[in-house]
């Protein structure tokens, strides 16, 4: 149904066998292509989690964005989606094509949540200098891609860079969180997102073989993130 080929069955397999022969002699699980191993065609539990995660964020994604009042101006809940519909993509048919897809919409999420908000901060009021500013993540976003596309898809880099823009992110809404708590007290909604998401991070960064072989941290985090989109729209 995914359009498995005979060759990514048998890569697949031949993993699955290298990860056998490691826990088999007492040694710790290697990652394969910059992740720890996750189920295949025949052995696909892991992949199915994944993709029933994803797709559960997607509907998380799209109750919220329908919530948004109008008109709303960074259009925040479009590029989730569009993210959640690769990650689900990608998880259901795992080639170079649908893994850069994935990448750079989660990218493009994580640059978008700093230009949402320096809007929120700074106000509409300075059209041009948020303009620069977008300008700026645009093409910060295409030099991200070009290099992972025509250099060399970097997995360490692509998560140093996100986890940068995160932090950024992370300080950027805190101040205004605290800025603005006596006059706004819902905010304290803002701050916990962000704190959440950050700490949601740490199972990205710290990869571990997935637990009873079905939820690995990768599928852990997407769970993790489905009631924060609730809380932050």
């Amino acid at each position: 149904v995914a359009g498995w080929s005979c060759r990514d069955d048998c890569k697949y397999e031949c993993m699955w066998r290298t990860v056998r022969l490691y826990l088999q002699g007492g040694h710790r699980v290697p990652q394969f292509h910059g992740k720890v191993s996750a189920g295949s065609a025949g052995e696909g539990v892991c992949k199915q989690a994944a993709e029933s995660v994803t797709t559960a964020q997607w509907q998380a994604g799209t109750l919220g964005g329908a919530n948004q009042p109008a008109p709303f101006p960074p259009p925040l809940p479009q590029v989730s989606l569009n993210a959640w519909f690769w990650s689900t993509v990608f998880h259901t048919r795992d080639t170079a094509v649908t893994e850069k897809l994935d990448y750079f919409c989660a990218s493009a999420v994580v640059l978008h949540s700093v230009y949402l908000c320096c809007v929120r901060t700074l106000g509409l009021q300075r059209p041009a200098l948020i303009s620069i500013f977008r300008a700026f993540l645009l093409l910060f976003l295409a030099c991200h891609i070009s290099y992972l596309t025509l250099v060399r898809f970097d997995y360490g880099y692509n998560m140093a860079a996100n986890a940068a823009i995160g932090l950024l992110n992370l300080a950027w809404w805190l101040r205004w969180c605290l800025q603005n708590r006596p006059r706004l007290p819902h905010v304290w909604k803002c701050a916990a997102v962000v704190l959440l998401l950050q700490a949601l991070a740490l199972l990205e960064l710290l990869d571990f073989p997935p637990l009873f072989w079905v939820l690995d941290a990768h599928a852990l985090w997407h769970i993790g993130t489905i009631p924060l989109n609730v809380l932050f729209y």
